[in-house]
């Protein structure tokens, strides 16, 4: 491989900021010198969101992504965003917001943040953060931490690329210090972790527990299905 090939790997790999997806829930707010003039544009001081069946609460705001990848804000009407970085959005609504406003500026936050934990966790499932730029240690924490029975040095990691529709595999060792180096040191949107359990530890509490063996291939299933029910609901 050469070190172009490898720099260009690692380089979309790395945290750069979301793709939207269909579904996505998008807190936008405008700002200029003129606070009187803005307010129309910003969903707080307006009394009702472009989908009030989805709406995150009082006081929040949010513009849900539809299927169709549309967001609607007030005044600007429909916009296009799937498939769009956060920057490119901000960029887009500006510019339509420079006929109404002068210097107007736009900040974007992703509300909603998912991933899965799996394996030998304290609680394995599928989380949620508004923090969306989490690492991989904060994502082990959020599913309660490994248990004892874990295999730090065999994570695996499972991301689906919707630019070459496939998945990719790769093996973490969480207690090697140069994993916070790693290109996929930064989750992605549906990433999905999965735990080892150590086969030492496994052997063992098989031996006194039959029923484990069971389980541990249940979970691996469950594991599998999941990897498609998230690739097939994006």
């Amino acid at each position: 491989m050469s070190n172009h090939n490898f720099d260009q790997e690692v380089s979309q790999a790395r945290y750069t900021g979301l793709k939207i997806k269909e579904g996505d829930n998008l807190s936008i707010s405008v700002s200029a010198f003129d606070e009187m003039a803005v307010k129309p544009f910003n969903l707080n001081t307006m009394a009702s969101t472009n989908d009030p069946e989805k709406s995150t609460g009082a006081g929040s705001g949010g513009y849900f992504v539809s299927p169709e990848g549309y967001i609607t804000m007030p005044v600007l009407g429909r916009i296009y965003c799937l498939g769009m970085t956060k920057k490119a959005l901000k960029e887009d609504i500006e510019e339509r917001l420079k006929a109404y406003l002068i210097d107007p500026m736009v900040d974007i936050k992703l509300n909603n943040f998912n991933f899965s934990v799996l394996g030998a966790v304290g609680s394995p499932g599928q989380k949620s953060t508004n923090n969306e730029k989490i690492n991989l240690f904060q994502a082990i924490a959020l599913a309660g931490d490994m248990s004892t029975s874990a295999d730090r040095t065999k994570v695996k990691l499972l991301r689906y690329s919707e630019e070459s529709q496939k998945d990719t595999l790769v093996s973490l060792d969480f207690s090697d210090a140069s994993i916070v180096k790693s290109p996929y040191y930064y989750l992605q949107q549906n990433d999905i972790l999965y735990v080892e359990p150590d086969k030492n530890a496994q052997i063992a509490a098989n031996t006194t527990n039959p029923n484990r063996a069971l389980f541990l291939q249940l979970l691996a299933v469950g594991f599998s299905v999941l990897a498609l029910i998230i690739r097939l609901t994006n």
